[in-house]
């Protein structure tokens, strides 16, 4: 994976009637192809991120790709039940998405119940240097209660 550009920030945005929400346009250059396009994902309960499409497949090739001579070298005969549960959260896990004048993304259904935000409800859109993410505001709040603790040590074990 490649990183073009370092994503930070957070902003609130508000869910229209329709699921759609404005981006902010440095975060949208970020993640989004020349044609608007890029990859939505669930990713923990509450939350959902925005990935450049061919970051995201990368990850994705390289990891099925180990999969697959782990499978041809027998050594998942006895793992098919996880095996399947993967293929599972693989199927249900991500939609390429458009975004209308390269700003406005239609959350898809699916995506909204994962997400769990109503119509007219706020948002908080937050950039993870790699992905944007896109939190339900209850779940965004734990999120920093459970990490903002660990910050000065996490940041030194990535930066030593």
């Amino acid at each position: 994976m490649t990183v073009e550009t370092f994503i930070t920030g957070e902003t609130k945005r508000i869910l229209d009637d329709r699921f759609r929400l404005t981006l902010p346009p440095e975060f949208v250059q970020a993640v989004a192809d020349e044609h608007g396009e890029a990859i939505l994902a669930k990713e923990q309960a509450g939350c959902l991120s925005l990935w450049r499409i061919s970051d995201w497949q990368a990850r994705l090739d390289a990891g099925v790709e180990l999969l697959k001579q782990k499978i041809r070298s027998g050594r998942m005969e006895h793992k098919w039940a996880d095996v399947q549960r993967l293929g599972r959260m693989l199927s249900t896990r991500t939609r390429r998405v458009k975004l209308a004048n390269r700003s406005r993304l239609s959350i898809p259904e699916g995506f909204r119940e994962f997400l769990e935000v109503q119509p007219g409800g706020e948002v908080i859109v937050v950039g993870a240097v790699i992905c944007v993410e896109i939190w339900n505001p209850a779940a965004w709040l734990e999120q920093l209660r459970e990490d903002l603790p660990q910050f000065g040590p996490l940041f030194t074990a990535l930066t030593d």
